[in-house]
Parts: C-alpha cells; sequence; structure tokens
C-alpha cells in the first residue's frame, strides 16, 4: 500500500502528502479561511465537536493539549456551521456531501501537520448532528478512509473558495462601490482618478458570470456539490460579510493569525512568518496604505476636508445606505469624517480589488486544475477514484480554472498606470515611490521562494507563491495563462 503521508518534492503524487494538503490552506486559492482554534473541542453554533483529546494528544510533538492550545499552535479549517443547514438539501439531489472540521498543529518548523478530520450530517432532530472522526495514517484501510476524508475537506474547501472567497467576497461587494463611483464623484475628482484603474472591467465581467458561471444551471452549479443551492449559501454568508474586516490586518487579528504589534508598519505581526499570503500580502497592504495616504494629504489637508466633501459623504452614503442597504444600520461602518477613515477604505478597496481578487483567483488553474487535489465530488460515497464527477464535469470544471487563471492581453498591474493620468507633479512623485515599493516587494518574494528554511512557500508540489508578486518591474502588456503579477482590477 502506499504511503499516502509522504511525497518526494517531485512526485507527481504530491497533492496526497499530508503536508502539502495543509501547505495549501496557507498558500492555495483559500488562504483566508484557516484559523487559530480558540477552544477546544470546537463549538458550533448548535453542536459541539466529537473530536476528542485523545484523538489528537499523542500527535503533538511532545506537547500535551493545553500546552499547545496556550501556544496558539492548533489551527482549524471549519466548514462546519455554514454548511451543516445545507447538506440535507445537498443530499437530497443525489450527492453525498459532509460538512467539516480540520484541526491541524503547527510545528516548529512552521509547516502544519493534520491531526484529524471530522465529517458530519444533520442528525434525526434539527439541533443534532451524527459526525465521524478520521485519523491520519499510512497503510492499509486506515490510509484510504484518511485519504477519502480529505477528498471531502478540499471538496468543501473548493466550494467556499468559488462561492464566498472568489464571488461574495471580491466580485460581489466591490460592486456597489463601482456603482456609486460612477453615480457620486466626478470624473475629475481626485478619489474617482485614484480608483479608476482598480474598476476596469469588474461590472462586464461580472454580468458574464451571471450569465454562465453563478446563474440557474450554470456552471458553477454544474461543477460544485453545492449545485442549485449554491447562491443561496454564498447569500446566506453575505449576512456575515463586514467591510472593515476585509482589511488586510483586521482580518489575520479576526482569525489570530497574526498579533498586535505597534512597532510594525501595519500594526500587526504574524503568528509565525512562513504564512505565504499573509508575509506578502502584509507588504502589499503597506504599500497600497502608504500610496493612499499619500495621495489623500495632497488633496485634503484636514478632518473638516473629508467632512465637507459633498461628493465623498454621497458616494459613501450611497455605498452604505443604498449599496450595501441591507447592511446600513450595522455599527463597523466608518463614519467618513476623517482622513484616517477615508485612508483605511480606499486601502481596503483597492486591496480587494487588486491583491485579494490575485491571490484567490489566478491559481485556479495550478491547483483546481488537478481534479484530485481540488476534488469537486459530485458523488463522494464511492472509493476516491470513482467518486470524481463525470468526464463532462470534471472537462467542465478543469476548462473553468484554465479561463479564470488567465490574465487578458491588455492587464494594468498593480503601481502600473499611463503617464498622462494625472498632472499634479506630487502625485507623480509620490506614485513613482509607490512603484519602487513594489518592485522592492517583488524582490523580496523571490528571495523568500528561494529560501529552503520556509517549508511552506514551495512544498511537495514544488510551486512556489506567486500569486502576490506584484509584477510592477516589468509593465508591459503580457497575458495569458501563468502569467505573474497583480491586476489593478477584478478583470477576469
Amino acid at each position: 500500500m502506499q504511503n499516502f503521508q509522504t511525497a518526494t518534492p517531485e512526485n507527481d503524487i504530491a497533492w496526497m502528502d499530508d503536508m502539502e494538503f495543509a501547505r495549501q490552506m496557507l498558500a492555495g486559492i483559500n488562504p483566508t479561511r484557516i484559523q487559530c482554534l480558540q477552544e477546544f473541542p470546537p463549538k458550533g453554533k448548535h453542536s459541539v465537536s466529537t473530536i476528542k483529546a485523545s484523538d489528537i494528544e499523542n500527535n503533538l510533538d511532545g506537547l500535551s493539549l493545553i500546552q499547545a492550545m496556550e501556544q496558539w499552535r492548533i489551527f482549524i479549517l471549519d466548514h462546519h456551521d455554514y454548511l451543516m443547514p445545507f447538506v440535507s438539501r445537498i443530499n437530497a439531489n443525489g450527492v453525498c456531501a459532509y460538512a467539516s472540521r480540520t484541526l491541524l498543529f503547527l510545528r516548529s518548523n512552521a509547516t502544519l501537520k493534520p491531526l484529524v478530520i471530522e465529517l458530519s450530517l444533520p442528525g434525526f432532530s434539527r439541533r443534532t448532528t451524527s459526525s465521524r472522526v478520521f485519523l491520519p495514517a499510512s497503510q492499509g484501510t486506515g490510509a484510504a478512509l484518511w485519504q477519502f476524508a480529505k477528498a471531502h475537506v478540499t471538496a468543501n474547501d473548493s466550494a467556499h473558495h468559488q462561492l464566498v472567497s472568489h464571488w461574495l467576497h471580491t466580485h460581489a461587494v466591490v460592486e456597489p462601490f463601482i456603482i456609486a463611483s460612477r453615480r457620486q464623484l466626478s470624473v475629475m475628482h481626485p478619489i474617482h482618478r485614484l480608483l479608476h484603474p482598480h474598476f476596469k472591467d469588474t461590472m462586464h465581467i461580472n454580468a458574464l458570470a451571471r450569465n454562465l458561471l453563478i446563474n440557474a444551471g450554470g456552471i458553477l452549479e454544474q461543477t460544485l456539490f453545492t449545485g442549485e443551492i449554491s447562491m443561496e449559501l454564498s447569500s446566506e454568508l453575505y449576512k456575515e460579510w463586514r467591510f472593515n474586516e476585509q482589511a488586510l490586518p483586521a482580518d489575520l487579528l479576526k482569525r489570530r493569525l497574526a498579533l498586535q504589534n505597534p512597532a510594525h508598519p501595519s500594526g500587526v505581526e504574524l503568528l509565525f512568518p512562513d504564512y505565504p499570503y499573509g508575509a506578502d500580502g502584509l507588504e502589499i497592504w503597506q504599500a497600497i496604505k502608504t500610496w493612499v495616504t499619500d495621495f489623500c494629504t495632497v488633496f485634503y489637508k484636514d478632518d473638516d476636508s473629508v467632512r465637507y466633501d459633498m461628493e465623498i459623504q454621497a458616494w459613501w452614503s450611497e455605498i452604505r445606505n443604498i449599496g450595501h442597504g441591507d447592511k446600513a444600520h450595522e455599527q463597523w461602518w466608518f463614519n467618513m469624517t476623517t482622513i484616517s477613515e477615508l485612508v483605511e477604505t480606499l486601502t481596503t478597496l483597492i486591496w480587494i480589488a487588486s491583491a485579494l481578487h490575485a491571490s484567490v483567483n489566478y491559481g485556479q488553474h495550478a491547483y483546481a486544475g488537478y481534479p484530485p487535489n481540488r476534488p469537486f465530488l459530485r458523488d463522494p460515497d464511492k472509493f476516491y477514484v470513482d467518486m470524481l464527477p463525470g468526464r463532462f464535469q470534471m472537462t467542465l470544471g478543469i476548462a473553468l480554472t484554465e479561463v479564470l487563471s488567465r490574465h487578458t492581453s491588455d492587464e494594468v498591474y498593480l503601481g502600473c498606470r499611463p503617464l498622462n493620468w494625472t498632472d499634479n507633479k506630487e502625485v507623480k512623485q509620490k506614485f513613482k515611490k509607490f512603484n519602487d515599493a513594489l518592485q522592492e516587494i517583488e524582490k523580496k518574494i523571490v528571495q523568500r521562494n528561494r529560501n529552503p528554511e520556509l517549508k511552506n512557500r514551495c512544498g511537495p508540489a514544488k510551486l512556489p507563491y506567486k500569486f502576490l508578486y506584484p509584477g510592477t518591474s516589468n509593465n508591459r502588456a503580457r497575458g495569458g495563462l501563468g502569467a505573474e503579477g497583480i491586476p489593478n482590477s477584478i478583470s477576469l
């Protein structure tokens, strides 16, 4: 029997390796879901996990469970609570899907080791569940069951990636900002000029998505295990969305992947440095925020200049009260009365449209283009190979990942704009500073990917983390599959 947990670096079955399975939670195409576990056993809205201390305590590299929890070294990939209300309806359509919880341990070399997977189904009553726990194994039936459990986790993660991390948290939530900008900001307004390149082609690509991808009977319904309830699930999770938590530092703090540290430029310090999305992302975030701050201070000299900018106030009112009107009365919205609130809003918006979207979109072909690595699992109640989707669904899924991973031929990348976009010399100097900062980040990313001590940068699959490589130093038009760079906007 093959050892499912060990793969050599050039092995073509690296996707079966436990380290690669865990690494992709930090450096794959959905690196924003994993979080540090706050209490054991994990608790859901209606039930407590069936995972017991005895399931994991002998696999903590010599630590007790209490020590591991106190040191923030146990993590969870949680696809349980939000899925459970939908599982029965999903399975009524001939699918056998489970909600999942995966616990992982942070080792001394900053790699994650899977500890246990819990797969759950709804019980006979509304508030009960039926769960089974799977432990790592390398031989016999245990190994096959462990691989089976991992497949369900990646199927859950694939659906969450497409419906929430990708569609909802980038494409969908940006739309009200674009519409309000077109309606409330004149083309001469400085904030309109700042944001304009970050809205390129987004409304057009979203319209295409509604006709082909997320529509009833569309590609996502045909390929994801969530089927016809896909957009209902996405809409349900919109209820949890908060714009201020999409700021990268706030997101990392919420997931306990970072700690507050005023000494760091971003105000936070990663819990461990070998988190590729977090490490590269914080530098990109800070470069964007510095540029936005520099830009805004040219046009806004004090807080009153923001407070009494009628166009900005109308813009923000439409976003809050109309665009995201069902959340208008939530207390987390900025008041938009200070320069710092304007800067944080614009930084977050540019981050979502550029770097966040790049991190969840352009790696799809590399990771999801090989179905065993990111299975869609239309019928996962059979042995692993047999439970992959049919040839049509699989071909459709692969084609989709290839199309979505391509850069357009006229793409404009972060830190790159036509020279005639402004005649303000101070703004041009600040923008050059932004461009220079991004080029320095590029060098750091190359160095990190070459550092053998940073094991999460490449992993057993030997795929270096480049999803947040700015591509600023080579800003000529380029496109196609495998192109590098962070596009300014959600253009695909």
